[in-house]
């Protein structure tokens, strides 16, 4: 005579079919829920690590066309004028980053040339990056750069950008500041020209030299150099 088949507490109907009970799908519906959220926190952190700037050695600034200062030199303030014809000083530079380049409007090559890479890199510069960025060309030949011809020549380029002009001597303390050389060079039957140095400088918010772009100059190398010096500053 067979032993009757017995049933062991808490053995339900669905357990003797194979089916889950309530509690067991439950237990099942938690575990996917969390490992999926895990997953997306997983993806947010690896999706804003990749947003972040690379912060670039020494090395690494110089092999892309960028140095550094070891220390930002605090800048003179000087009076020039901008391009709406108003009185500009040095000091206005405080308070956002600023490329500066120095340069004129009747140079044939190297400063249009510089100019469209300046847009370029502009260009390239997240929104809220752009919105703290201002590019200003310093003219070095104020005698035929008038405030007026210099604001079309920037236009030309970027709305966005400004431009400067004043007295030689003032201009040229200032770019001796900026370690930026230029000379009036003639050419003969009164025409002249200017030789100047093609380096691009950056001041930092605190409104001091505090690194330079090397020439020939690269939009996307001077964004990811540019983001490194931002990312390292603690002004």
């Amino acid at each position: 005579m067979s032993a009757a088949k017995q049933d062991y507490p808490g053995t339900t109907a669905a357990n003797k079919n194979g089916d889950k009970s309530p509690e067991q799908k439950r237990g099942v519906l938690v575990t996917v829920v969390v490992c999926v959220l895990f997953m997306f926190a997983v993806l947010a952190g690896f999706i804003n690590k990749m947003g972040q700037p690379r912060v670039l050695t020494g090395a690494e600034m110089r092999a892309n066309g960028t140095v550094e200062l070891e220390r930002p030199r605090i800048l003179d303030n000087f009076t020039l004028q901008s391009d709406s014809g108003e009185d500009w000083q040095t000091s206005a530079l405080a308070g956002r980053w600023t490329l500066v380049f120095f340069g004129f409007t009747h140079c044939p090559d190297i400063c249009p040339t510089t100019m469209a890479t300046l847009n370029s890199f502009y260009q390239m510069l997240d929104p809220e990056i752009q919105a703290e960025t201002d590019i200003l060309l310093v003219s070095v030949d104020p005698k035929r750069d008038t405030p007026d011809k210099l604001r079309q020549y920037v236009d030309y380029f970027n709305p966005a950008f400004a431009g400067v002009t004043g007295e030689f001597l003032s201009l040229k303390r200032f770019a001796n500041q900026l370690n930026v050389p230029f000379n009036k060079v003639p050419l003969g039957d009164g025409e002249y020209t200017v030789d100047h140095g093609s380096q691009v400088v950056l001041i930092n918010p605190r409104g001091h030299y505090h690194a330079f772009f090397k020439a020939p100059l690269d939009p996307a190398k001077m964004k990811l150099t540019y983001r490194s010096l931002r990312a390292t500053y603690n002004g």
